[in-house]
């Protein structure tokens, strides 16, 4: 970081030739690599000799200390991503956010922070971009101002440069998490409980198609990542992502990636195109990362025809504002359909929307498991099975609440049975759940 180097003026070293000597020895650094292009395995070492090379040519001339920062900063430059690589390297970082070459942010434990780190300028942060976006093929300039990619770890990044961008080039990196959560895990963390789990396991194994929902970065690829895990091993999954994510484990797995345009405009393929073409791939479930578009119509038309059990999220911050996220999405297909018509396939299409929020406090929960109970007249109706109550905030700005169920059995109760699952009254709330209970 050339604010960790120009900082060490007590080596005897003026802020200005300790710059000029970065600079030299990432520029030999990177003519060498030019020249004999290493595989991609071997950089590192490569790197990491050539460096010894430069600071044996230069002698004593550069302290121990400077050498060690010197060496930790090119490497950083060269192999990884400039200022922001210890921010990627921190496991508790979840997203990093570049404002500009003196506006880092990151996301760390729930909450947003400023952090020190800093880029010599506008163009050192376009250099970093185009060192994400070049060996993807991408491109991002004046007249294709943003570029979404992702690193070779997985991670979701976004770049917008100006005219767009008008403070200067910024980067948004969405940090993959490179272990996997278990139900177990989020129970542990408060994001859901116990029987809102054991309720969960049972409506994926039974094959109800299930739509997640929630607002951005409240877990929504999280959870469908842990949903997904308990589909049987023993049928055949067709993932359909942006940016593949999804840490599925069972063995049956096809997994497909959108692909941009090429520089003259053609060669794209969509999420819609993907969904399409899954149909034809004979899927016992199709997971879909994110519903945003036209591809709604062909998701809801494939739960609707015999491929039960999918799971898809989208944007949106209660369940019925979930709905008209949808028919606004279907929409979107260039189809001219009656909204009653929209209306009636979303309630045939999902049986369970589940509720993700991140909260003020940066916790992540399972606000609301709602079932899509059918039509009366035109409008869809919708019964909250489990919901999370806030109840107040602890002096540390805490949120305080509970999550509990409302006493009522799901109308697709007898599916569950005939799957095996015959749920206790107690995960729906056992005083209320007799008294309650629909048929």
């Amino acid at each position: 970081m050339a604010q960790t180097i120009l900082s060490s003026g007590s080596s005897g070293l003026s802020s200005a030739d300790l710059l000029k000597l970065k600079t030299f020895v990432i520029e030999s650094l990177t003519r060498e690599l030019e020249v004999d292009n290493p595989p991609y395995s071997s950089r590192e070492a490569f790197v990491m000799q050539k460096l010894d090379d430069i600071f044996t040519r230069l002698g004593n001339k550069v302290p121990a200390s400077i050498r060690q920062q010197l060496t930790r900063e090119t490497r950083n430059e060269v192999l990884g991503y400039g200022p922001i690589q210890p921010l990627l390297d921190d496991e508790d970082v979840t997203e990093v956010m570049v404002n500009g070459p003196n506006k880092v942010y990151v996301e760390k434990k729930g909450q947003l922070q400023k952090t020190g780190v800093t880029f010599e300028n506008d163009a050192h942060v376009l250099r970093v971009i185009d060192r994400i976006i070049l060996p993807l093929g991408r491109r991002v300039d004046a007249d294709s101002p943003t570029v979404d990619a992702r690193l070779p770890d997985g991670s979701r990044v976004n770049a917008v440069i100006p005219p767009v961008a008008i403070d200067g080039p910024t980067i948004t990196i969405r940090k993959f998490r490179r272990d996997k959560l278990s139900m177990q895990q989020l129970v542990e963390f408060g994001s859901l409980t116990p029987q809102m789990s054991e309720f969960l396991r049972a409506c994926v194994v039974s094959r109800l198609n299930i739509v997640i929902s929630g607002g951005t970065g409240s877990g929504k690829t999280t959870l469908l990542n842990v949903l997904s895990s308990m589909i049987p091993s023993d049928e055949r999954i067709v993932t359909i992502e942006d940016a593949a994510e999804l840490q599925l484990q069972q063995d049956h797995i096809v997994r497909l990636e959108t692909k941009v345009a090429n520089v003259d405009g053609r060669g794209q393929v969509s999420i819609r195109d993907l969904v399409r073409n899954s149909l034809r791939m004979r899927p016992d479930r199709i997971v879909v990362g994110e519903c945003r578009g036209g591809e709604t119509l062909d998701m809801l038309q494939a739960m609707n025809t015999g491929h039960d059990g999918s799971l898809t999220t989208l944007h949106a911050n209660t369940p019925r504002d979930a709905l008209a996220r949808l028919e606004t999405m279907v929409l979107m297909a260039g189809m001219d359909l009656p909204v009653k018509v929209i209306r009636q396939q979303v309630s045939a299409a999902v049986d369970l929307i589940i509720q993700q929020t991140r909260l003020k406090d940066g916790s992540r929960k399972v606000t609301a498991i709602t079932e899509v109970a059918g039509m009366e007249g035109d409008t869809i109706v919708l019964t909250d099975i489990f919901k999370f109550e806030q109840t107040g905030m602890t002096t540390d700005g805490k949120v305080v609440g509970e999550l509990k169920p409302t006493g009522i059995r799901p109308m697709f109760t007898p599916r569950l049975e005939a799957a095996g699952f015959k749920l206790s009254a107690e995960i729906f709330g056992a005083n209320l759940g007799d008294m309650l209970r629909r048929r």
